[in-house]
């Protein structure tokens, strides 16, 4: 599989509505349930105000688009990195899926996936 190293650091956050929302940045990545509203978003982009906040997170994004069709990507990434004891926070798209993990565990990760036959590009 093909992965790309995102430069920014990124932050993981628990915001408590939309207006906390730093929409015009680069990568933005909102879920919403009924007991919660989460954001992951580059660092610099992290709004002040927020509820929970988690910074010093590292991303890869697979290469894609990914067809819908396909089956088991996730579960082959998380696997490698959790047989290395490296934990993941995923995000996926309509196009493809995101794998972020704390930055002191990201060079360990990258030896961990490229080890396992994955392809990563700075």
């Amino acid at each position: 599989m093909k992965l790309e190293v995102l430069t920014p650091l990124f932050s993981v956050c628990k915001v408590a509505g939309p207006g906390h929302i730093p929409w015009t940045a680069p990568f933005c990545f909102v879920g919403k349930t009924d007991e919660e509203l989460s954001l992951v978003c580059p660092t610099a982009d992290a709004p002040n105000e927020t509820l929970a906040r988690e910074d010093g997170w590292r991303a890869l994004r697979v290469k894609g688009p990914l067809d819908f069709s396909l089956v088991g990507i996730l579960a082959q990434l998380s696997a490698t990195l959790a047989a290395a004891n490296v934990g993941i926070f995923a995000v996926s798209t309509y196009d493809t899926d995101y794998i972020l993990t704390r930055s002191a565990d990201f060079a360990q990760a990258l030896c961990a996936l490229r080890a396992a036959g994955h392809e990563i590009t700075d």
